[in-house]
């Protein structure tokens, strides 16, 4: 099967072939290059999705993403970056081993097939050319053949007139053996160039033809076969990866399996835990005999009223309240410095983050130090390089900020000090307190007044905080009138430990000193206590040790 032999008549058609195969070369080539395109951009949108949803440095959002669920997420994020960077790999391939190769296949291939088929025109126009000349000789034989039997027939004619002279009759006869002459002339010269002709178009359709259809059909299969490899090589550039894709499939399922629901309810409890204790049962108070219930209170505050002076102060000591009510606003509002705002172990934990950053801060200012003293030291040692006293401004400037982050410091240790103090975990006689009182069942107090209510979790109600605002203006009503009576006194309590009441609306007690209640812990942690007229505030319920009087509990109760 050759093109020489079966398509020796089909110059055109094969030309026509071989440009439509470099066309589909083109075509291809223009795929591919598309088809990189279209990765690159996969793999750009891959990355800026990945990016859009990776936690913003120092916001609340990175806080979030302590849970084992968010990490997974992160850890897929990240595997989705990778997996878009292959993507990358498989355009970068496809453009090296493919689009560049066959962009310069093609452009040889264009060379080549110009070649071959300016060679075949140049056969076409040889033989042509020697069509012609056959032509022009056999032409050129027929004249003189024509002519040579005119001139023959001429000289018969005059040969046969008697009226002719014999002159022009030998003049006739000449002419006639001129053009016979010239016949056979012409004749010899058509043979020969008909012989050549015969020759060379022997040549060109079976040589000359031939083996520029042999180079040309080869040239058409290297091309096909330069297709085959080419879309092998574009099926293994996509192979290729797809062992690091699986493993990016891997690294997404690996981090889907870590997630561990246990430890992320676990760290809800730590974000969000109070430390406060849950409040008790509230007793039912009958107000259908409402003359019992008044005789029962005032023969409770006569009985603690006898040998004793007469317990009365002004409305600014039921005042004090308001420190706890401004509390609740906070809560809305700006945080204090202290993080008094927060319930107990939110405060610790607030506390003990600012305490780690500060310590980190120290660090900081140190190592800065110690690199200026370093070079004060090259200074002194090479004062080429530099003037060692431009230093001591940066070097005082330093000091004087670490001294500032320490006494900073001190002070939220103080107050860490403090809140880790009142947390009854803390303290094990506190601890070994609380066991006692969660193993006994939880007597019911008659308060005096529902002043406040709490949530489970030790947060404020909108309904308190409504209740708080309303005492406010309560207490400003005291203020103007200063007759009312003071809160009765519902029992007695013993200081377990010493408290030192620094923030406003506590008051200061002292180991084994004992004071009256007339406020019980409403489940804030917190219980209001008398020293005498003028003095009263709250304590921890966990530094002492409360007896509620027998009329109104019947029974003594440790917290």
């Amino acid at each position: 099967m050759s093109w020489g032999t079966e398509l020796w008549d089909q110059f055109d058609n094969l030309e026509k072939h071989t440009q439509w195969g470099i066309d589909t070369l083109e075509k291809c080539i223009k795929f591919v290059k598309e088809r990189t395109e279209i990765e690159l951009s996969y793999a750009k949108q891959l990355r800026n999705l990945s990016k859009k949803y990776q936690p913003k440095k120092n916001s609340k959002e990175e806080e979030e993403y302590k849970y084992t669920s968010c990490k997974a997420f992160i850890s897929t994020l990240n595997e989705m970056n990778d997996y878009a960077g292959q993507h990358e790999v498989i355009s970068e391939n496809m453009a090296s081993q493919i689009i560049v190769d066959l962009a310069r296949y093609v452009q040889e291939l264009k060379q080549e097939r110009k070649s071959n088929f300016h060679d075949g025109r140049k056969a076409q126009q040889h033989i042509e050319t020697c069509w012609k000349q056959l032509e022009s000789s056999k032409r050129r034989f027929e004249r003189d053949c024509k002519e040579a039997d005119r001139a023959q027939q001429y000289f018969e004619k005059m040969d046969a007139d008697i009226n002719v002279t014999k002159a022009d009759v030998e003049k006739a006869r000449q002419q006639a053996q001129i053009r016979h002459q010239m016949a056979e002339d012409s004749k010899a010269d058509y043979s020969s160039i008909l012989q050549k002709f015969n020759h060379e178009q022997h040549e060109y359709y079976h040589t000359h033809i031939p083996n520029i259809f042999q180079k040309i059909q080869e040239m058409e299969e290297r091309r096909i076969v330069r297709i085959g490899e080419s879309m092998k090589t574009y099926a293994e550039v996509d192979r290729q990866v797809i062992p690091i894709i699986g493993k990016c499939l891997d690294g997404i399922v690996k981090a889907a399996e870590s997630i561990d629901q246990k430890n992320d309810s676990q760290l809800v409890i730590e974000a969000y835990k109070s430390g406060f204790e849950p409040p008790g049962d509230i007793e039912f108070e009958d107000y259908t005999q409402p003359m019992k219930r008044t005789v029962s209170d005032n023969s409770l505050s006569n009985s603690r009223g006898e040998g004793k002076p007469d317990l009365k102060f002004g409305g600014k000591s039921k005042g004090k309240l308001w420190p706890f009510i401004k509390k609740n606003k906070v809560l809305m509002g700006a945080t204090p410095e202290d993080f008094s705002n927060l319930p107990p172990e939110q405060r610790r934990k607030k506390l003990q983050q600012k305490v780690d950053e500060l310590s980190k801060e120290i660090q900081k200012e140190m190592d800065q130090r110690d690199a200026i003293t370093k070079m004060k030291d090259v200074y002194l040692k090479n004062p080429q390089m530099g003037d060692p006293a431009s230093l001591d401004h940066k070097l005082a400037e330093v000091s004087q900020n670490i001294e500032k982050l320490r006494l900073e410091t001190q002070k939220f240790e103080a107050w860490l000090a403090e809140v880790e103090g009142r947390l009854p975990a803390r303290s094990e006689q506190a601890r070994r307190q609380s066991g006692l009182y969660d193993s006994q069942n939880p007597p019911t107090v008659n308060n005096c007044a529902q002043d406040r209510e709490s949530s489970p979790d030790g947060s404020y109600t909108e309904e308190q905080s409504q209740e708080s605002e309303v005492k406010v203006l309560a207490t400003d009503f005291d203020d103007e009138f200063d007759d009312e009576e003071p809160l009765p006194a519902i029992g007695t309590c013993k200081a377990l430990y010493t408290f030192e009441g620094q923030n406003e609306g506590t008051i200061s007690v002292v180991e084994g000193e004992t004071l009256y209640v007339i406020e019980e812990d409403k489940g804030d942690g917190w219980t209001r206590i008398r020293r005498n007229e003028d003095e009263e505030g709250y304590v921890p319920t966990s530094y002492v040790e409360v007896c509620l009087d027998k009329n109104a509990k019947g029974a003594k109760t440790y917290i």
